[in-house]
Order: C-alpha cells, then sequence, then structure tokens
C-alpha cells in the first residue's frame, strides 16, 4: 500500500519529533519552513496528503489547502502518541473519502457502498466483482484467465479456469441487465480488459 504524506509547515519543533519515529509511522513525513517555500513545490501530490502548520497560535489541519482547525495549541502538551493517532484517523478518513467513488468509463464505481452507478441507475455489486473491475480498468492491458486467477483469486493450482470465466460472465450479464451495456467488459483471444 502507498503511504500518505504528512507535510510539515512552519512547525520544525514537530517535524523533529516525528522523524525520530518515522520508522514506525503509517505516514511520510515532510517539513518545510515557511507555506512560500511549500507552495512553490510543484510536485507535491495533495490528493493523497495532510497538511499541518503552525500559524496565530494554532495547529491548522488541511485537506488539499482547505484548513480546518485541528487542535489549538493550548491543548499541549499532548502525548505524541495521541497526535500521531489523530494524524492516522484524519488519514484514514482521507483514504476513505477518495477511495469512495471512481469514474470507470461513463460509469461510478463507489467502492465503500459496493455500487457502480450511471445516469440514476445503480447497481449493488460483490466485493470480487470489484476486485475485477478496479484489475481489468487499472491499466489497457489484456488480462487471460491464468492472471485473473493468479492476481484476483490467489491463483491455486486446483482452482478450475471455468471459475474466472463464469465470475466475468455473471458480472458482464449484471451490467448489461441494469445499463443495457454489453461492452464494459471486452474480451478478444488475448484476455479481458476494459477499454
Amino acid at each position: 500500500m502507498i503511504k500518505q504524506n504528512l507535510f510539515i509547515i512552519n512547525f520544525n519543533s514537530l517535524y523533529e519529533i516525528l522523524n525520530e519515529i518515522k520508522d514506525k509511522l503509517s505516514f511520510n513525513i515532510e517539513n518545510y519552513v515557511s507555506e512560500d517555500i511549500f507552495l512553490k513545490k510543484s510536485d507535491i501530490d495533495l490528493k493523497n496528503s495532510l497538511i499541518i502548520s503552525k500559524s496565530n497560535n494554532k495547529l491548522i489541519l488541511e485537506k488539499k489547502l482547505d484548513p480546518k482547525i485541528f487542535f489549538d495549541l493550548s491543548l499541549f502538551p499532548i502525548p505524541i502518541d495521541r497526535l500521531i493517532e489523530l494524524i492516522n484517523i484524519q488519514l484514514i478518513k482521507l483514504r476513505f473519502n477518495q477511495q469512495s467513488k471512481i469514474n470507470i468509463k461513463d460509469y461510478e464505481l463507489d467502492i465503500n457502498s459496493k455500487f457502480i452507478a450511471k445516469n440514476d441507475l445503480h447497481l449493488k455489486l460483490t466485493e470480487k466483482e470489484i476486485e475485477i473491475i478496479l484489475y481489468l480498468s487499472a491499466t489497457k492491458t489484456k488480462y487471460d484467465v491464468a492472471d485473473l486467477q493468479k492476481n484476483i483469486w490467489g491463483y491455486s493450482t486446483n482452482m478450475e479456469t471455468h471459475t474466472v470465466e463464469t465470475h466475468i460472465y455473471r458480472l458482464r450479464k449484471k451490467i448489461d441487465d441494469k445499463f443495457n451495456d454489453q461492452s464494459f467488459i471486452l474480451s478478444d483471444k488475448s484476455g479481458y480488459f476494459i477499454d
């Protein structure tokens, strides 16, 4: 799993504390001495990040530069374990919201609610169906049955090839029945794909 990022702005003492235990953290940390320097950096992935900055005696938590008061510095001293817990909670919420809705073709896939939607029509999906859709749509690659067995089902030598084919057949049928779409999952002699 890709680690999320915590950017610390104008709060060197917090960075030094977290940097000492960085190997035990579930997120990456980067330190910036000022907001101006941070904003000049063009390769920052804010989609997968939180920002903590110290300003006017407040500790600010931001998501995509949308400020939220995280907690007042008057609450200090706060145990570092509690601070890390608060950061992790915010990162989990951020990840949950990011994963919630993914656009694939003309559809919106909601991973958390386990449905796919298009034009006010909704179709409930199983966990395995979501895995198949995500795997096939991740790249423009065509995946054969053996690849799907290995990467979706964790390949078992006693698993028969018709398990993959049956799942894909049922998923295609559900999508066709609900959305009248026979071309959501395509296949040719090279394998299955979502174009």
